[in-house]
């Protein structure tokens, strides 16, 4: 079985510049570091974990990485401009050896995927959400449709 966590960055305000730009917001800050703390109870390790380049997905994992283990770590800009196959086809090239992954991503891809692999209602994941998914299979490339269960959301 392997582990999924699918995290939409924290609430990010506006910015002079592009969307690729936006900052965490003071409020987004604080509930990552809430909910860090959480993690942190838990003591969580990632195997690797793909992020998009953007300025306030690249913030929200610096913050989550103070409080879980990250072993590898991947930045793209394909997960912000990416539509659900091409998070899909990222997943499914993870290394066999990963028995966790931490997606960090945006809406609406970050809470598709979520739909797409457990079957469930779409839940629209709302800034600083994170969603623990079990799947249940033995190598990424075996991902699909229902491969998963959704094991806890938090905020």
């Amino acid at each position: 079985m392997k582990q999924l966590f699918l995290l939409r960055h924290g609430e990010a305000g506006f910015s002079e510049g592009s969307d690729f730009q936006r900052r965490l917001t003071q409020k987004g800050i604080g509930n990552l570091k809430r909910m860090g703390g959480v993690l942190s109870g838990r003591s969580v390790s990632v195997d690797i974990m793909y992020c998009s380049s953007a300025q306030r997905t690249i913030e929200t994992s610096a913050l989550i990485k103070n409080y879980i283990t990250v072993i590898e770590e991947k930045f793209t800009r394909e997960i912000y401009e990416g539509d659900l196959n091409d998070l899909l086809m990222m997943l499914e090239k993870t290394p066999v050896s990963a028995n966790s992954c931490l997606f960090v991503g945006h809406n609406p891809t970050i809470s598709l995927l979520l739909s797409y692999l457990t079957q469930e209602d779409y839940l629209g994941l709302q800034p600083g959400m994170l969603a623990e998914v079990n799947l249940e299979i033995s190598q990424w490339n075996m991902i699909g449709r229902g491969s998963g269960i959704l094991k806890e959301v938090l905020q």
